[in-house]
Formats: structure tokens, sequence, C-alpha cells
């Protein structure tokens, strides 16, 4: 089987031929699904998603493929293959490494393939209608054959007509061809003209393998390394064989066949692949206030998880535990990912569980439920339902409450979901019946002695929230207030001896026991979760309070991951809550919840959204409990669970080991490299084990840096240096350099020149200003000045990366060499990282460029998007601008959306069939101009569009003039909701228009129709005085006439004084072809976020002050003002 790995698709497909290569599959059907090409505007249809196991050598991997008719080969791998297992494709060794945990399997990439091309002509002259998809006649030069086509961009450039990739069946040297004309107006294409390109293939070979399930490729090498088979995975164990896989750990025969034969009998109870409802006469009631049905939005979501949303869906629509609605409530659905790759549907039910009555039912009590088990029982047994929720049934009448709505329709459940108010706890019962889980006290017992004054500290301080509640605290403590309690010049006298380790183990023992620790919960009194994480660690206490008295439930700490490190500060509390409540699950379902943090926005994170998506995520995870309130609390009250947090223990609980897709990205750190005076990234390091062979340190070397776990960010590894300053090398590199060898014998022959040789190193004398005394500075050879720059300014100890005058004072006390200061200045100026972060303080380079004014009205307009604004009433979100650049005359469009259509539909509608087609239109590079549909009007109505440089709104400064003014006369007249502002949007623009503007001296309305507005309160006149019928015409001729002069004159005067102020004091640099710069990083960034982008780029065009730069790594061509260039100097 042919496989094309793919970077440039999202996902991965297989041809649906291709399947009857397996002896048996089943996929999924998910109706017909578009998935569009990199244009945009060509797409396929997807019919279906398979799960197939793909072995590489000795791994199996896995990945779901869609399904689809016309493929250009028989398995496409995306980028979520590609992610999934770190693919790493080597062009020039032509093949691809895969990266397991355990090892590293090349697959050669096949290059024996043959493609010829052939052009695709049509066969005769044809008209195409409007609006209008058709086949069309075409001729290849070939008799028979199936290829893939391509169509041609000048073809859909030129004529509009959109044709789609597809697979051609050739047949006596013609096919048909599928065409889209989208426009209004009908296309005549003439015979002979060429659509597109078809592309001949070698055929390829399957072997299939027998009674495997599988395809065997050929396209590799037998003697290499290569993809086994490619297989649907295997069925599900049959109910016999899971009921015997549970029986593995019974030893005794005659126990295991006893036990088994029993639950042979009842085999159907342990069928779980499929779902069961319980057959009982109770149901689940969703009691609510008097409300209006909550209604939510579906969450956008893309093709895979929409593919796999459906997959879950057919499968409860066809276990009965939901059905099709029609309910006037609707939750959103979503999913999340599991650690094992599997989905999860989570439904936001947060409207709903607001207005559903809590219930008060009497919870079974654990104490008493373990008291009735005699003593003497030496086997216990425990029942686990498979998808428990979902095995009791909704009551008729509430099932309409449950309704959920996803992108392809709303939803009622049947049985109980998760995520509902009021959902039945869960309990575990043990063989002991006195003594805690050991989980509960783990983090308690785990805790280490303190070793330092500060720990010894943080412990008693972190106990004195208990210490009222612990019989003879003070007693037990004293041996450890007696080291602690130390003035400060005492404080040396800290010695943590025996006395003080007994203490600390007595003291954990009685956080441990009663009568401070309780084993079950009180069912009268709520639970209280107090919860904290460090930046090491999250950590939580479960307690009651009872009769105002503190009863701990569970303590709980857990380690953080070197990804979850790097966390927001909300993030990390809310994650602390989330590990706390999973691990603590069996304690707290059906119970009401309080919960404490020092986060104060998490307070309202269970009713409200919080702008924080990992957040959200996790409050919807949490609904299935009952938290009543999340209150804020004073760190110095939080103190043991603070202390946990910075004390945790690793999590080695697997069953509790995931993360549901909360969409925190891992950690991908790599050993530490250590290095003298220098930080290394990890290419850096593995460029330097291949071409230098360093010693072993020596003794004198131990104090060393150990820079571990470097940020992506770090970008020294840009500096080209192979080796670091190593002064014990300085004799030897000025033995080979020639300058310093000729001034050594000059100073043989004139020993009064300013140098000095001594033991076999040349220094160079120099006293500065007010010194008297000469310096003896090392003269520094041309062959170790990039080693000794990068050591004195690329090192973040000594350098720091700080500026000329900090770098050249440092180096100047220690060493020399001619122009010294140049080369200080020259290598600061090449170095990326300096350029990429410093902050200019001179006005950005680049002198104003204006527009030479239009001749008249209409002639060139501006427009532009502003936005968005608050929903109004009307669902108007967006403004449409398109300002005059003669007039100045304005018109705004209120917009629900700012798409291509409804651009060019407003555009249309609201301006050219009332003021005319203007000659050029000039507007930004964004999405809503920038299209095949807004191209195809230009073409169609015979206007000229400009674009503006990328991320330069000054080419456009007309429009968002207005843009900036406007504005803020909309605020000023909005009501108190601010939703109402499209309501005075045309008044503010009659406004401006009817007013003198600043530049012309006279107001658009007049420029635009040759007379004065008649504004309310003027006095309308009260006869009107024509000698002849044209004396109104010629004297509007006149004053046009006289206005073309004058305005034009004034906008020239205005945009002089405009560049003068603008171009003052401000630097207008020209740049060459084949110059290194960087570019200004637009989008947004942190404080900590480089200005411009490390990645450097070469100038190939230029058009001042406009400039075409090319990146060099992925040779991608970018349009850039000089505004938004940096040079980068060669060193």
């Amino acid at each position: 089987m042919k496989i094309l790995i793919d970077t440039g698709a999202q996902y991965s497909f297989i041809n649906e031929k291709c399947l009857k290569f397996f002896n048996q599959y089943k996929f999924s059907d998910i109706g017909h699904q578009k998935f569009f090409m990199a244009d945009g505007l060509t797409y396929f249809i997807v019919t279906g998603i398979i799960h197939l196991n793909i072995n590489i050598g000795d791994i199996i991997t896995s990945i779901p493929a869609f399904i689809t008719k016309k493929l250009c080969t028989n398995l496409i791998l995306g980028m979520d293959y590609l992610t999934k297992y770190d693919l790493d494709i080597q062009p020039k060794k032509k093949s691809i490494l895969f990266k397991f945990d355990s090892q590293q399997i090349v697959i050669p990439i096949n290059t024996e393939t043959t493609l010829v091309d052939f052009p695709v002509k049509l066969s005769r002259s044809i008209k195409i209608l409007p609006k209008s998809e058709q086949q069309i006649p075409v001729n290849v030069n070939i008799s028979t054959a199936i290829l893939s086509f391509r169509p041609s961009f000048n073809f859909i450039q030129k004529t509009s007509i959109y044709s789609p990739h597809a697979s051609l069946n050739i047949k006596n040297y013609s096919t048909l061809l599928t065409v889209i004309n989208p426009s209004n107006c009908p296309r005549y294409l003439r015979k002979g003209i060429i659509i597109g390109i078809a592309t001949y293939n070698n055929p390829q070979s399957y072997s299939v393998a027998n009674n495997e399930n599988s395809i065997i490729s050929n396209s590799f090498n037998s003697s290499s390394q290569k993809i086994n088979t490619i297989t649907i995975p295997p069925p599900l164990p049959t109910i016999q064989q899971t009921i015997s896989n549970l029986l593995l750990h019974i030893v005794e025969q005659i126990q295991h066949d006893s036990i088994q034969s029993l639950l042979f009998k009842f085999q159907s109870t342990f069928d779980t692949s499929k779902y069961t409802v319980a057959q009982t006469k109770l149901s689940h009631v969703i009691e609510t206030y008097p409300h209006t049905p909550p209604v939510s939005k579906c969450y956008p979501s893309n093709p895979t998880s929409i593919a796999e949303m459906r997959l879950i869906i057919n499968k409860l629509l066809e276990a009965g535990l939901i059905r099709k609605s029609q309910s006037s409530y609707a939750a959103p659905a979503l999913l999340v990912k599991k650690k094992d790759q599997t989905w999860r549907l989570v439904i936001d039910y947060k409207k709903l569980n607001s207005v559903t009555i809590k219930d008060n039912y009497p919870l079974p009590n654990m104490e008493v439920t373990l008291q009735t088990l005699d003593a003497g029982y030496r086997y216990f047994t425990k029942f686990d339902l498979k998808s428990g929720f979902w095995q009791f049934p909704i009551d008729e009448k509430d099932r309409y409450k449950t309704a959920f709505i996803t992108p392809f329709g709303l939803f009622e459940w049947l049985v109980l979901p998760q995520g509902l108010r009021n959902s039945p706890p869960r309990h575990i019962i043990t063989s002991t019946t006195v003594s805690p889980l050991p989980e509960k006290i783990k983090s308690i017992i785990s805790l280490p002695e303190p070793r330092s004054l500060s720990e010894a500290n943080r412990f008693i301080g972190a106990l004195s929230w208990y210490r009222k509640f612990i019989f003879n605290f003070s007693s037990v403590a004293a041996p450890i207030h007696a080291i602690t309690n130390l003035t400060k010049s005492n404080r040396h006298k800290f010695k943590w001896g025996p006395e003080q380790s007994k203490s600390f183990r007595e003291l954990k023992q009685l956080l441990t026991s009663t009568p401070l620790f309780l084993n079950f919960p009180d069912d009268t009194q709520p639970v209280l979760l107090s919860t904290d994480a460090s930046k090491v660690g999250l950590g939580g206490v479960l307690y009651q309070e009872i009769n105002n008295v503190k009863k701990v439930l569970y303590y709980h700490s857990e380690l953080l991951s070197p990804a979850q490190t790097r966390y927001h500060p909300i993030e990390l509390e809310a994650l602390a809550i989330f590990k706390c409540i999973t691990r603590m699950k069996s304690f707290l379902l059906g119970r009401n919840i309080i919960i404490y943090t020092d986060n104060c926005p998490l307070c309202h994170m269970m009713q409200k959204k919080i702008s924080n998506k990992h957040v959200d995520k996790i409050s919807l995870l949490l609904q299935e409990f009952n938290i009543q309130q999340i209150i804020h609390v004073q760190g110095k009250y939080n103190c043991l669970p603070d202390y946990l947090s910075r004390h945790p223990i690793p999590s080695d609980d697997e069953l509790l080991d995931y993360d549901y897709g909360l969409g925190f990205t891992k950690d991908k750190s790599s050993s530490s490299v250590q290095l003298i005076g220098a930080v290394v990234t990890r290419s850096k390091a593995k460029l330097m084990s291949r071409n230098i062979d360093s010693p072993p340190f020596s003794s004198q070397q131990q104090n060393s840096l150990n820079f571990s776990s470097l940020s992506s960010h770090d970008f020294n590894k840009l500096r080209d240096v192979n080796e670091h300053f190593d002064i014990i090398k300085l004799k030897e590199h000025q033995q080979n350099d020639s300058q310093i060898q000729k001034v050594i014998d000059d100073l043989k022959q004139r020993p009064n020149i300013s140098f000095e040789y001594q033991n076999g190193i040349l220094y160079k004398l120099l006293s500065y200003i007010r010194e008297k005394i000469k310096r003896k500075l090392i003269y520094v050879p041309n062959s170790m000045l990039n080693a000794l720059l990068f050591s004195y300014h690329d090192n973040p100890l000594v350098g720091g990366h700080f500026g000329v005058r900090r770098t050249l004072e440092k180096i100047r006390q220690q060493f020399w060499w001619p122009n010294m200061k140049n080369f200080i200045i020259n290598y600061i100026k090449s170095c990326v990282v300096c350029q990429a972060y410093n902050v200019s303080r001179q006005k950005r380079p680049g002198f104003l460029q204006p527009i030479t004014p239009p001749d008249g009205p209409n002639q060139l307009v501006g427009i532009d998007f502003c936005g968005p604004f608050p929903t109004t009433p009307q669902d108007n979100r967006y403004v449409l601008c398109l300002t005059d650049y003669y007039t100045k005359f304005i018109t705004a469009i209120a917009l629900p959306v700012c798409s291509a259509s409804v651009t060019a539909n407003a555009i249309f509608k609201e301006f050219i069939c009332r003021y005319g087609v203007p000659k050029a239109i000039i507007s930004d590079q964004g999405t809503s101009f920038k299209n095949q549909l807004m191209h195809s009007l230009s073409k169609l109505l015979g206007y000229h569009h400009i674009f503006c440089t990328p991320y330069h709104p000054q080419s456009n400064g007309q429009v968002e003039r207005f843009n900036a003014t406007f504005v803020t006369q909309l605020a000023k007249l909005t009501d108190a909701e601010l939703n109402n502002w499209d309501e005075y949007l045309c008044s503010i623009v009659f406004a401006y228009n009817t007013g003198i503007h600043s530049t012309t001296n006279m107001s658009p309305f007049e420029l635009t129709f040759g007379r004065k507005a008649n504004l309310p309160i003027d006095h309308p006149p009260t006869s009107f005085i024509f000698p002849h019928p044209n004396d109104y015409f010629q004297q509007l001729v006149r004053n046009l006439e006289l206005y073309r002069v004058t305005v034009k004159q004034n906008i020239l005067k205005q945009q002089q004084q405009s560049k003068t102020r603008y171009d003052r004091h401000r630097k207008n640099p020209e740049y060459n072809i084949g110059t290194t710069v960087l570019i200004r990083n637009f989008t947004n960034r942190s404080k900590l976020d480089p200005r411009f982008s490390i990645n450097t780029k070469i100038i190939i065009r230029k058009q001042h002050p406009i400039y075409w730069v090319e990146d060099i790594n992925t040779k991608s061509v970018s349009q850039i003002h000089v505004n938004d260039l940096r040079p980068l100097m060669n060193n």
C-alpha cells in the first residue's frame, strides 16, 4: 500500500477502495461531510471514519482515518499522526524517523515513483450557466488511465470558474470534468483552453495477508525497517473470556472453577460490550424552580471532534440511552480527551443545575455499613457497575430538561448522565473497619523532617490551624518550639536532634488518628475542602466542623509534572481543586461541598464562565458534585494545604492519573548540559557533541553552571560560536596570529612602544583618562574575538545581553585589540537576541508617504471594519466604514458579521448602487476584503482594489482616523446597556458629513452634492428664483470646478504640513537587496516575548518604503514596511 505523509493535511484519510483488502472491517457512518483543500474553495466528501492499527517494526500505532472515495493515493497520514508519534522527516537521508519510548525506527522514503503530467484541455466551446455546477468534456493525451487532476491557477484567475481536485477515469483520450461557476453571470469557455493538469502514477501492487485482516505494503525495501501491517483493531473479547480474566487472581483451582461456573450461568450480567438500563420502578426526578428554559449555542468544533462526537452519539442512540429531542432546553455538548486518547462526552449543565432544587435524602452511613460485618469474614466482593450513571432511568416528564445540542442536532437523555445535580453517591467498602485508608493519610505520613529553621517554622505554622483541636499539643510540640523560637542573633544555633524527630513523628500521628481524624464523614454536616497550589505541588485537606471542632477526613498532596509547573496561577489553583475532588470522590459524591481557596477569581467558576478555557473545562468536569460555594480565604488562614503543596508526594495511582484532556501541553524537557560560562540549547548541544572533543572537567571547573530544562525561547543557538573563550589557549592563538607576531617583532626592535611581551603573552600598555599608571591589557587575537564577546555579552551570568557601554566597560578592564569599540558595536548589532528584544528609543524609521489626492469624488475610496461592539437587538456587532479620499464623505453600515459575502453585499447595495462605481478601493488585507468573492466583484464592476501593506494601517489612514473619531461619539450616546449603538450610527455619520472638515475647509456633504445640507435648525427659504431653467446646473458646474481646485490645494497643503511634522527627527533608511533583517512581531505578545521575530529574513525585492523579505528557513515571502524592519549586521 502506498502511504503519503502530508504535513499540509490536518487529519488522516484512506481511500474507500482500499477497504476491500481487509477481510472484515467496520467503519462508522458520519454522513457526508465536506473537507476543504488549502485554497479554501475546493472540497471533497468524507463518508465515514475507521480506526486503523499500523505496525511500525514491532510497534503498533493507531490513528482514526476519514474515508473518502476520491483520494490521490491509498492512505494519507496527516499532522494528527505526525504529532502523535513525533515523526522526524529527513529529506537528505530520504527516510522517516519514528521515535518511541524504547527505540527508534527508520523507514526509507520511496522515491522510485515516476510521475507524468498531461494537460487537460476543453474538447469544445461551452457556456457555463451562472450559479451552477456542470460537467464539461475534456481531452487528455493518454488513451486509458486513472489520473489525479489538479486545477490550473491561471484558469481559475482568468475565468473565475472552479474545478475541484478529482480522479479522472480516462477512456479513449476523453472524460467528463465537473466545474463550478459561483458568479451571477454566465461564462464562455473556448475549445482547447487548459483547465488543469492530470498526473499519471506508476500502478501499485498489493499482497493480502491470509487471516490477518491486514494489508502489507510493497513500497519499502525488504532489507530495511518497514510498515509491516495496517489492520482493523480486533473485536472485543467474548463474555466468558471477560469473566475468566476477572478470576485470574484466584489461585485455588476448586474455588476458581466453582465461581467460574456460577458466573457463567449469569454471563449476560457481565456483558460489558453493550449498555443496560436498570429495570426499576424508581426513576431520577429533576425538580426545578420556576424558570425560563435555559438555552445555549453549540460549542464550535473541528471536523475531527464532530466525527468523534457523532460516533459517540450513534452508540448512545443504538443503546437506547438517548433520543432525538424537540425540547426548548439546550445545553452545549463538548468532547474532552482522556489519557488513553479516547473521548469523553461532557454536557455543560451549569444553567440547568442553577435552577435545580437540591435533594435532601439521607445517605447510607458508611461506618454503620461496615459495623454490620461480623468478625471472621475472609472474603469480600466489590461490584463496579459499567457506566453506573447510565443504568439509572430519568423520569419521563423530566427528560426534556436534559436536552443537549450538538453540531448535528438536539438530543435528550433517557438515563442519568454525569454532570446533573443530585446524582447518587458511590462508596468504597474495604476489609478494615477502623483504621483509615492509607491514601487518606499518605500525604502526612510521607512528610520529610525539617532540616532548616525556615522549614521547621513552616511546619509548626501549618499545624497552628489545628492546635486547639489536638489534645496536649503544646507539650508534644515543645522540642520543636525550643529550636524555632530564636531571636535573630541566635538563629545560627538551630539544630534538629532526636528530640525534635520524636516530636515530629508524634505530631504526624496526632494528625492521622482520632479524635482529630475521622474515618467516615458525618452525614448531617457539609464537607469542607481547603486547597492550595505552589510551583512544585498541590495540596488539600478535606474536613468537617462538628460542634465547632475541625475533624479531618482526608489529606492529599501531589507533585506537579514539569509541564504543570508552567501553568498560570489560576490554572494551578483550579487544578488543585480538580485533583483533590477526583482523589476524594468517594467521600464527596452526593454530599454538599464547600471549597476554600486563596484564588478569588475561582469563587464563581461553577456559576459563570471564567476567561480561561482550562478553568472552564475543569468546572464542567466538576458538575456532578454538589458544590454549594467556593469561598476565598487569605493565605495565612490556609496554612496546612499550603504546606502540603510545598511538600508534595508523587502520584502513583494510575486509576486517577488522568487529565480528561484539559488541554495543557506536555513537557519535552531534555537532559541538562554542563558548560563553563555559557547557556547551550539542546540543538547547540547536539552540534557541539559532533564538533567538539571536550576534555573532562578539572577540579577547578567544578563551579561550572548547570542549565537544565532550557526554554524553547532560548535563542542563543542563533549565535554561531563553536568554541567558548578559554584563557588557557591564549598563548597558542597569539602565536598563530600574524598581526600579533608582527607587533612582537617590532617590540624587539623598538622596546619603547606601548606593548609588553611577558611569559609568551603580548600585553597592551594603556592608561585611561585620569589614570597615571598604565594597565597591562591582554592583546586578544582575532581568532578568539567571537568567543570572548560571546562570554562577555551572551553569557547570562557575565554579559546578560546588555548594550555596548556595559559590555565595553567590562572587557576593557582586562583585554584590548585594535578598533575594539567598533568591533563590539558590530557584534551587538549582529546579535539576534538583542535585535529581537531591545526597545528602540527613537521614532520608527521611514518618512511619511502621502497618497496623491484624487481629482474628484468617488475616485478613491477607503474601506475598513470597526468592531466588534456589544451585540445589539438587531444582532449588529461591526461597522463597515467607507471614506471618500476627495470629499471625506463617510458611509457607515452596521453589520452582524464581517464575512466576505456580507461585506460584498453591503458595498454593492449601500454604496455602489447609491453613488456609483469608484475608480479604486483601498483596504487592508483582512479576510473580509482579500478573498475570491471581492476579487470577482472588482473584475465584474471594473474598479481597482488596492491592498495596504500588512500591519501598516497608516496606508489607509483616512478611514482609520474616522474610526477613532466616531467610536468616541457612539460611546457618548449609547444607553447603560451599551447595546443600542446602531440606533445612533446614522445620525453621527450625518453630523460628521455636514460639518467642516479641517483638511478641505468644506463639509463632505457640500463637496459630494454641490450644495449645503438643510439642517433641522435651519430656516427654510421662502422663495426660489431661476431666470432660466439651466441656470442651476451651470452654477453647480462652476461651484464644483471651484471646489476641485480649492480642495486639492487644501489637501496638498495639509499633507505637506503633516509630512513635515511626521518626518522631523525621523530616519529614513533604505536597505539593499540581500540585507539580513528581522521583522516586527505583530501578534499579541507578553512583556517577555520578543519585539521582532527571531527568524532571520533576507530582502529579495524593494520598492522603498516597501520591502519583500524571504524567510531563510521556510522560504516564505512577506511584504513589510520599512517601519517594521530591523537590520541585522553580519558579524
